[in-house]
């Protein structure tokens, strides 16, 4: 499964806000410079964390973006899904809203790509922003 450059960005702008000062909106340049990534770019993904409520934003002077909920509620799985949408999967033919092709009724494989992604997303299920502040590098 390979995460895409939108989904690895959005995990680490919602990193960055988690290290700011609780309560404070973050303007979208200063998260941009700290992360180098363009404006335009992080602009489409904070309106899709927005949308989705992961984070709250206010326009104009003094506005930003900051989280809304305790570390620990973010999970990296639901952040990354958010942000790759239905292509997330390990191959294929589980990818969109097909999740199949003419095979699957009798593919012997497909059981071992299921397993595959259950693993992957549990993982990445188990994981809070609040684990990953506490992580140290590899």
């Amino acid at each position: 499964m390979m995460i895409s450059t939108k989904g690895r960005y959005a995990l680490r702008v919602m990193l960055d806000l988690a290290d700011q000062t609780k309560g404070s909106y973050i303007p979208l340049k200063d998260i941009a410079h700290r992360q180098e990534i363009s404006v335009k770019y992080l602009e489409n993904i904070l309106a899709s964390l927005s949308r989705a409520g992961l984070v709250e934003a206010i326009r104009g002077k003094g506005g930003g973006y900051r989280l809304c909920r305790p570390l620990a509620d973010y999970r990296a799985g639901e952040i990354i899904r958010l942000a790759e949408g239905e292509g997330m999967a390990s191959v294929s033919c589980l990818k969109g809203e097909k999740q199949g092709c003419e095979k699957a009724g009798h593919c012997r494989a497909l059981p071992l790509w299921q397993g595959l992604d259950k693993v992957i997303y549990d993982y990445l299920d188990s994981i809070s922003l609040a684990d990953l502040q506490g992580m140290e590098e590899i």
